[in-house]
């Protein structure tokens, strides 16, 4: 392991033994034959990757994927089944709710347990003890037992305690999702901080935008395998579309093959004449598939070509994905007295109309909007079923014109519009079907100065006193 890798992952394996019966285990142990009475089942399939030195690095997936497990084996509180894992520095993680702390001790106890544990003499905690007090903000219950704490409590002074161990790296499985809006914001703080420091940050969240906010490479994984990894961007992209994306190839290209298919299938003169197929449908269905066939393949032709890259804010390195079963080809940027225009004033009010075409008949449809900065924070996000509008229903052929007119209440600066089609979906939250990230570029001028993102319309003054 080179001196700047700070974590390296070889080939990982974990499996875990699924017995239907706890006497199963007992079985097994004294078959004489060896027989076995249970499967397996694997949380994390030859994994290999390294983190470098002074990395934030944040791994997402869905429930089940295999990141707690991974970070258990990265900790040494877990045993890899095979593989190796290497790791330079010392650790401090702050894991699942509950890990590391003995509930009977209290928590001035359990601080100095944890700091034994990590390699940190007593004599450094006594100097640091009173900074983890005031970060844990948890006051005279850190005489308390543990057993007595609240949640947000307990992470917060196992937080505390990890951070001011002076960690080399610092690990962190979702347990801040428990820590109220202020600890949280206080914590990342704390994480810049640690960067600015040169630490090495790698931690486990299910939210996304804070995967863009505070790594510089992000990890998906899928079913305990690595699906993406790279920049932040990049992976939630396609953690994103395997999420609400539709499985499986373009709906318009199986339109079109299913269409020719059955009008071969229809049309097929190879059976002998005079017999006939007790399985075969009625003229009258026949009919009604070849006149739906015919209707689908034609609506798959009339897709008009897409028109936003001849727009002058339009923006070559948009994230497009969907099942494409309605597209979004066309958008005109005006300021409401229907101008044409690429750049716009500070708190002007912008009109965006936005064409689509329904290749297919589509109903419970969502339409999003979303404003993000260039780094990929949102500014402001909106959709149709959030604010309960009712979408109309769309049949094969139709098009449609969405009209977003809102004020560029922000500071000056380049942002991002993103826009949706998306079907509401009672199992999956959502199914994308057309969805172009990053499709118009937006810049905003005016006077510079101020910072952050939101324009307040702030007036300073001062009041003379007498």
């Amino acid at each position: 392991m080179s001196s700047n890798c700070a974590i390296k992952v070889s080939q990982l394996v974990k499996n875990y033994r699924i017995y239907t019966r706890p006497v199963d285990r007992v079985r097994e142990m004294f078959s004489i034959r060896g027989r076995k009475y249970h499967s397996e089942f694997s949380a994390i399939e030859n994994l290999s990757f390294s983190v470098d030195k002074g990395e934030t690095v944040g791994i997402i997936g869905p429930n089940g994927s295999g990141k707690s497990t991974l970070l258990e084996i990265i900790c040494g509180t877990l045993t890899p089944t095979s593989g190796d894992v290497s790791v330079n520095g010392r650790v401090a993680a702050l894991l699942e709710l509950g890990a590391g702390f003995n509930p009977a001790f209290s928590g001035k106890e359990n601080v100095y347990l944890n700091a034994a544990l990590l390699g940190v003499s007593r004599a450094e905690i006594d100097e640091r003890f009173d900074e983890i007090v005031e970060f844990a903000n948890i006051g005279e219950f850190i005489n308390y037992p543990v057993s007595t704490y609240s949640s947000g409590m307990y992470v917060r002074l196992a937080f505390a305690t990890a951070i001011n161990t002076d960690p080399d790296i610092l690990i962190v499985d979702e347990a801040l999702a428990v820590g109220d809006i202020r600890f949280q914001r206080k914590c990342f703080r704390r994480f810049q901080e640690m960067q600015e420091a040169g630490k090495t940050i790698l931690f486990v969240t299910h939210a996304v935008d804070l995967v863009q906010a505070h790594c510089s490479r992000a990890i998906y994984l899928r079913s305990g395998r690595i699906a993406s990894v790279g920049l932040p961007k990049t992976v939630i992209q396609d953690y994103l579309e395997d999420l609400f994306g539709a499985a499986g190839e373009s709906s318009m290209q199986s339109l079109e093959d299913s269409a020719g298919k059955r009008l071969s299938d229809v049309g097929d003169d190879s059976k002998e004449p005079g017999k006939s197929n007790d399985r075969s449908p009625p003229d009258s269905a026949i009919t009604g598939v070849l006149v739906r066939d015919l209707e689908l393949a034609t609506a798959a032709e009339m897709v008009p070509n897409d028109r936003c890259p001849a727009q002058p804010t339009y923006n070559s390195n948009e994230y497009r994905w969907g099942d494409q079963r309605a597209v979004i080809f066309d958008y005109q940027l005006t300021n409401i007295a229907g101008q044409k225009k690429a750049v716009f004033d500070r708190q002007e009010k912008v009109r965006l109309s936005v064409h689509m075409f329904f290749a297919e008949a589509l109903a419970n449809i969502i339409y999003g909007f979303t404003l993000k900065t260039v780094d990929g924070q949102t500014v402001f996000g909106a959709n149709t079923r959030e604010r309960h509008i009712g979408a109309q229903d769309r049949l094969a052929g139709e098009s449609t014109t969405m009209v977003f007119e809102f004020t560029c209440a922000v500071i000056p600066g380049q942002y991002f519009i993103s826009l949706g089609i998306a079907l509401d979906d009672a199992s999956r939250d959502n199914v994308a079907v057309d969805r172009r990230y990053d499709l118009i570029h937006l810049p905003v001028i005016g006077e510079a100065g101020d910072f952050g993102v939101a324009d307040l319309h702030l007036t300073i003054s001062e009041e003379g006193c007498d």
